[in-house]
């Protein structure tokens, strides 16, 4: 076990999912932007960092039955896996580290990343997390990109981040995707703290 995996597992096996300061109990920007570029029956959704999330249990309530999960932490896709129990069964789980998984080219229209690419400071992890985008996203699909403002946090759950505005996330995307919409949000944590969030909605060429 990665010293990253260690520790995910320990936050999401020593803590409560609704205790952990990114938790929201729907993710209205992500839902509002995926929407924007359409969502049916028959959409492949990826959620990269899903773990314990509600966005498939939205994704799910609207009707969609291709989803996939992926996330680092086996005990955080537990807690949503437990939470859906039977409507959960459809979903395909994946606990695996994002950067080194084997992604079928095209695989998906849509790619949904809700603060795992802040967690990612080097160039080396920037590119690996572009070059997955790029290969897993089909031409003419999107993707949902969040994460900590320039005016947000420096760091998440004791491990530092990188803050970037919805440009800075686009440019690190590269020539595969263009920009197509950005929004801002002030995500109120659990406790009570306010937290600014950027989010680009970007277009694979």
């Amino acid at each position: 076990m990665s010293g990253e995996q260690a520790h995910w597992e320990g936050v999401y096996r020593n803590r409560s999912a609704q205790a952990v300061s990114w938790y929201r109990p729907h993710l209205d920007v992500s839902l509002a932007l995926l929407r924007q570029v359409g969502l049916g029956a028959s959409t492949r959704v990826v959620d990269v960092g899903g773990g314990a999330s509600t966005l498939v249990d939205d994704l799910l309530a609207q009707g969609l039955g291709d989803i996939t999960v992926l996330d680092l932490s086996q005990a955080a896709l537990d807690v949503a896996r437990e939470r859906l129990g039977p409507r959960g069964e459809v979903v395909r789980w994946l606990a695996t580290d994002l950067l080194e998984a084997d992604l079928a080219p095209a695989a998906f229209d849509l790619w949904h990343d809700r603060a795992v690419l802040h967690f990612l400071t080097s160039p080396t992890q920037t590119a690996r997390y572009a070059a997955q985008a790029a290969r897993a996203v089909r031409p003419g699909g999107h993707a949902v990109i969040g994460g900590f403002a320039p005016d947000g946090p420096e760091r998440c759950s004791g491990l530092k981040v990188a803050r970037r505005s919805a440009g800075d996330i686009a440019a690190l995307l590269g020539p595969a995707f263009r920009l197509l919409d950005q929004r801002s949000e002030q995500h109120t944590t659990p406790a009570g703290t306010c937290q600014a969030f950027a989010y680009a909605l970007l277009e694979r060429r």
